[in-house]
């Protein structure tokens, strides 16, 4: 029987957005977007997009926790871009002894299921959160697939990090629309009046 402090037994919908697979896909969309080529975010569009990844909570980030999210996501940003998984771990390795704490389990005083957390404290400041937490994601994703975790996108009018989802052929692009725009373009060119 559980104790009366222990919260209520987490719905998949609860848990899920913890797992490895949701950080790291929140670790993409973050360093797509603040990444951009048109600038970083203002922190009303950073919020939305940590709303969309299960921070519903989060307050707003601050300009500072912009410009911080901003170089963690230029140093993640690496990772993708690696040529194999000796590179992406190698990457790795150099950005987790700067994820600034020790490894421990967490469940934000009981608003979320238990999941590890590799920054100071619950309350790190934004960048130092993103850096822990996207590192830990990334490293499980290496370790347990031998491979690195994705790729930036290969389109010239895109330049967007992806995930790789599942095995088969290594993939060049973040989208089949990147890749069918690639192809047409392509075509285009081949297929042009000298």
């Amino acid at each position: 029987m559980a104790a009366p402090s222990d919260p209520p037994a987490p719905d998949s919908a609860w848990s899920a957005r913890h797992s490895v697979s949701a950080v790291a896909r929140r670790t993409a969309a973050l360093i797509n977007v603040l990444t951009a080529e048109t600038g970083p975010p203002s922190p009303a569009a950073l919020a939305r997009v940590l709303r969309e990844h299960g921070e519903a909570g989060a307050p707003e980030p601050a300009e500072r926790d912009v410009a911080e999210m901003r170089e963690a996501a230029v140093r993640l940003r690496e990772v993708f871009a690696a040529d194999g998984v000796d590179e992406a771990a190698a990457r790795l390795n150099d950005l987790l002894p700067r994820s600034a704490g020790r490894l421990r389990l967490t469940s934000h005083r009981g608003a979320s299921p238990w999941h590890p957390h590799l920054d100071g404290d619950d309350d790190a400041p934004w960048g130092e959160w993103m850096l822990a937490s996207s590192c830990l994601a990334l490293m499980v994703l290496v370790w347990d697939r031998q491979r690195g975790p994705g790729g930036v996108c290969a389109a010239a009018a895109c330049g967007n990090v992806f995930l790789v989802q599942g095995g088969g052929p290594g993939r060049r692009y973040c989208s089949r629309r990147c890749a069918t725009r690639e192809r047409v373009a392509a075509h285009r060119r081949a297929h042009r009046s000298p």
